[in-house]
């Protein structure tokens, strides 16, 4: 297993005042966070690199993840633009390594041959994809030589992706959630807001429990402020009811996010 528990992680998009975005993720850390998540195209690695240092954790005890965005995809470039994502990120390894969408330079043998050689290494410690689809793993698992241990894909109840949670976990791929919260658009969902108000819950703790509900599913909810850090990580101690958990399975309504033309959904 690449992730422990608790199983709701930390992610880190659109923080990106320096001091701000290392107090949340030492915040998150010393509260309990064990994952946190980061890529290039965040440009939030250095401050993300300084929260690691100023918390009082062990880096150990981290399951610490980045992405390289598309241009940065080639087996010549990759070495490189991971010696820089380490540099500022002030670490000796990344625990994942993800390809962050599968366009532009990705060539499943040359890039995910490059990062086999950076695990062997002992750069990176397990081989991430995002964005992919079925069929795109299936074109990864059969180029990498070493097992794809993560696919980072946008998911929420108005985005549940079951076939690609089946197909990830009959694989032994772990599934990271990034947008949990689809941006907002949960605290408008009546089922949502529902469960909620019944339970005394926030609708972020309902959506966030849903997910963890589904064996191998790990979301990453992004956070500044103290009281929504931690309420985001109370939802790992939330149970929803079957009949609750059922109620928003059966949302008959399906937004996608994060859309690219070059991916074929």
């Amino acid at each position: 297993m690449v992730f422990g528990e608790p199983r709701v992680g930390f992610g880190t998009w659109q923080n990106t005042d320096p001091d701000a975005c290392a107090e949340s993720v030492r915040t998150a850390l010393e509260m309990g966070y064990r994952h946190i998540d980061t890529a290039q195209l965040y440009d939030n690695e250095a401050y993300v690199g300084d929260g690691i240092e100023r918390a009082d954790v062990d880096r150990e005890e981290i399951t610490l993840g980045t992405k390289l965005w598309p241009g940065d995809l080639a087996s010549d470039r990759v070495p490189e633009a991971v010696s820089e994502s380490l540099d500022r990120l002030g670490v000796d390894y990344v625990d994942v390594l993800y390809v962050h969408w599968p366009a532009k330079d990705y060539d499943p043998a040359d890039t995910l041959g490059a990062f086999s050689e950076l695990r062997d290494e002992g750069l990176i410690r397990n081989v991430g994809v995002s964005n992919f689809t079925t069929d795109l793993l299936d074109e990864a698992r059969a180029a990498c030589d070493v097992p794809i241990a993560v696919n980072q894909v946008e998911l929420h109840p108005l985005l549940p992706q079951p076939e690609l949670i089946e197909y990830c976990r009959g694989h032994d791929i772990e599934v990271v959630a990034y947008s949990p919260l689809a941006r907002g658009e949960v605290f408008e969902i009546p089922e949502i807001t529902d469960i909620a108000r019944e339970n005394g819950l926030s609708e972020a703790q309902v959506a966030i429990a849903w997910l963890l509900s589904k064996d191998g599913v790990h979301p990453i909810p992004k956070a500044s402020s103290e009281d929504h850090i931690r309420g985001n990580l109370d939802a790992a101690d939330i149970e929803l009811a079957s009949e609750e958990l059922a109620r928003i399975d059966d949302i008959d309504r399906e937004l996608r996010i994060a859309d690219r033309d070059w991916v074929d959904w």
